[in-house]
């Protein structure tokens, strides 16, 4: 490696907010380019390493050089702290009751590997009594509800009230209400 840091990477330093004494300071510390902040860590050590630099500037050189800001003892600055990226694949399944992620062959059904409870359990659509997992049906869109409260959501679409609307009304019912409409199925069973 060069012992002196690239012309994109003085640019990108002094947009941070590194001054020509503080690169000449780097160079004399043995930091000539970014691979070597791996080895500085964090930017409490390359402030020791420069005690001139301000936190603020140590702290958007380390999050530019290694995606690592502050070092345990205090939090970082909103400005330099980045947000973790996760990209994940589109048949990832993550247990709902734990939240672990399910090896990839996994199938619907499936007991979660870390609690052994039923990762994605299989539900019942209210509106066209298909089932399967997830939070909404495959086959017309509705939106789950709890299995408890399907009878109730099935009386609800038999009075008219629209697919988006019944999830929605059965979450915000009082306890009272919901005994109400369990009332009226009992009823209509009977």
């Amino acid at each position: 490696m060069a012992d002196q840091f690239t012309v994109l990477e003085t640019n990108i330093l002094k947009t941070k907010g590194v001054t020509e004494e503080d690169l000449t300071a780097l160079l004399a510390a043995g930091v000539a380019s970014k691979a070597d902040f791996q080895t500085v860590g964090d930017a409490a050590t390359l402030r020791s390493l420069l005690p001139a630099m301000s936190e603020q500037t140590a702290d958007a050189v380390m999050l530019w050089a290694i995606g690592v800001t502050a070092p345990n003892n205090r939090e970082p600055s909103p400005q330099t702290q980045a947000p973790p990226v996760l990209i994940e694949s589109a048949d990832v399944v993550y247990c709902i009751h734990c939240k672990a992620k399910q090896p990839k062959d996994y199938s619907s059904g499936d007991l979660c590997i870390s609690c052994g409870r039923q990762a994605e359990p299989i539900l019942a659509c209210f509106w066209c009594a298909q089932s399967g997992p997830g939070k909404f049906c495959r086959a017309c869109g509705a939106e789950f509800v709890p299995t408890g409260e399907l009878d109730l959501a099935i009386l609800l679409r038999r009075e008219g009230l629209p697919k988006e609307e019944v999830p929605k009304r059965l979450r915000t019912m009082t306890p009272l209400e919901k005994d109400d409409l369990w009332g009226r199925v009992r009823r209509a069973r009977g």
